[in-house]
């Protein structure tokens, strides 16, 4: 594995638990799943599509989303929101991602 594909395999893990976060404070106002994606991006949250999707069915399943078609327009989208739960699992994360960067912070950085 080149340093490059190790770099990224590491930012991929860092960003993974990011993402879930920045979902669930994004939806506390209703999005459909590509103006998400194009929001997440516009805030320098690097995602795909084929990442973005399955985790809003996993958060939903699991009970931190709610979603409802909306059929106003031509075309049918999928709107989603955070859930109470996905709200109070929001603050816990903020909090320990807090934390963590806290904690990072105070570690040694070079020399």
């Amino acid at each position: 594995m080149s340093d490059t594909e190790a770099r990224e395999t590491h930012m991929q893990e860092l960003r993974r638990g990011t993402v879930v976060l920045a979902c669930l404070r994004l939806l506390e106002t209703p999005g459909y799943g590509y103006g998400l994606l194009e929001d997440l991006q516009a805030r320098g949250f690097d995602t795909d599509a084929n990442t973005l999707y399955p985790l809003l069915r996993r958060l939903e399943k699991q009970g931190h989303l709610t979603s409802e078609w909306n059929t106003d327009e031509a075309r049918p989208r999928k709107f989603y929101r955070t859930s109470a739960a996905g709200v109070r699992l929001a603050d816990v994360l903020t909090d320990e991602f807090g934390a963590i960067a806290s904690a990072i912070d105070a570690l040694p950085h070079g020399s």
